[in-house]
């Protein structure tokens, strides 16, 4: 005798499509719901989670002093999520930002320490900036190289090149380049980037390479061919592509925007250079890739957002007293709900009908 088989109670299935104003609205929920649960997180410390809140905003927002210090910690942001958006859409996980950062700083600062007072200020800069290129590039390249030839684990050896150049830089700070108190010596101005609207024109370093990222991928044979080994690497073998040297040229491409952040940072927000120079922005710039879809342009959004969060925690603590913790809660709720929202969007939750067997979504 056959058995009837039962229906799930409830089960998922990946959606076909769905409206963009439903996608939003799925995504602005998620906002809410974060905001909420930070809410109970805000009042467990006995204070008022909209004035906690409030205090966030003018925090980071509620001059141009406070508007000045959270785009400085946008930048780097910015910058980092545009130099990994090409490997993550040919499916190249590079988690190697952090160290590419630090090898781009490493370069520039060895240009600014022995070129300074030598060459003018603008053409000083130049080369810093033309060597960080280089140096993130050629240590983006390294793990593309093996991968292409070898076809190693992209993501073990991209996170472990990260604690060698990190490493290296520790070593120069306590030993042939150090200053002070275990730290090197501040550039001379002339290494320094100059400010404009405020804050070191580093943001329009970045805001040029957004429209540069937007068209590279969007209207460029080489951005097409990285679409292309994303969607299947078979096929883009089949059409002839060399997938080996497409994925070399994208890591260093990568590498090398690593290394122009690193400049920044350096010459523009820090003035000198330090073993946590990145200080987590690689890994975060990959929360901002992945919220944006790697869109450019969406990263600018998603880049001043978490901005905004940092310096308003900062503020928390300052002038509330609020716990630093707490704090990482409000901002780890955030982006856990934000990232969490897309599951939603790709997929649905079935629930088994009563009537005749059928199911509701």
């Amino acid at each position: 005798m056959n058995e009837a088989v039962k229906t799930p109670l409830l089960r998922m299935a990946k959606r076909t499509s769905i409206s963009p104003a439903a996608a939003w609205a799925i995504r602005l929920g998620s906002i809410v719901l974060a905001l909420l649960l930070g809410s109970i997180a805000v009042a467990i410390t006995g204070n008022n989670p909209i004035q906690a809140y409030g205090t966030m905003i003018k925090g980071s927002l509620g001059s141009k002093v406070y508007l000045r210090q959270t785009i400085k910690i946008a930048i780097p942001l910015l910058g980092c999520a545009l130099a990994i958006a090409p490997c993550f859409k040919m499916r190249f996980w590079n988690i190697g930002a952090e160290g590419q950062i630090t090898a781009g700083a490493l370069a520039a600062t060895f240009v600014a320490r022995n070129l300074t007072g030598k060459v003018p200020s603008v053409l000083l800069l130049t080369l810093m900036c033309l060597a960080a290129i280089v140096g993130g590039g050629v240590w983006g390249l390294i793990p593309g190289f093996f991968k292409a030839k070898w076809n190693t684990n992209e993501t073990l050896f991209t996170l472990m090149m990260n604690y060698i150049i990190i490493g290296v830089v520790a070593w120069l700070q306590i030993g042939p380049w150090e200053g002070r108190q275990g730290r090197m010596a501040q550039f001379d101005p002339a290494a320094c980037l100059p400010k404009v609207g405020g804050v070191h024109c580093g943001w329009i370093i970045v805001l040029l390479l957004v429209v540069f990222i937007h068209v590279y991928m969007r209207y460029t044979k080489h951005g097409y061919e990285i679409s292309v080994i994303g969607d299947s690497m078979n096929t883009a073998r089949y059409a002839g592509m060399n997938v080996g040297k497409i994925m070399m040229r994208t890591m260093f491409l990568s590498g090398a925007i690593c290394g122009i952040v690193g400049f920044v940072v350096c010459s523009g927000a820090n003035n000198t250079l330090a073993s946590d120079i990145a200080n987590g922005v690689g890994f975060t710039s990959i929360t901002v890739a992945w919220l944006s879809q790697l869109n450019a342009f969406a990263m600018i959004v998603i880049s001043m957002l978490l901005a905004i969060l940092t310096k308003g925690a900062d503020t928390l603590q300052t002038q509330l007293m609020i716990p630093a913790s707490i704090s990482d809660i409000i901002i780890g709720l955030l982006l856990f709900c934000m990232l969490g929202c897309e599951f939603f969007i790709n997929f649905k939750l079935i629930w088994r009908s009563k009537r005749g067997g059928k199911e509701a979504a």
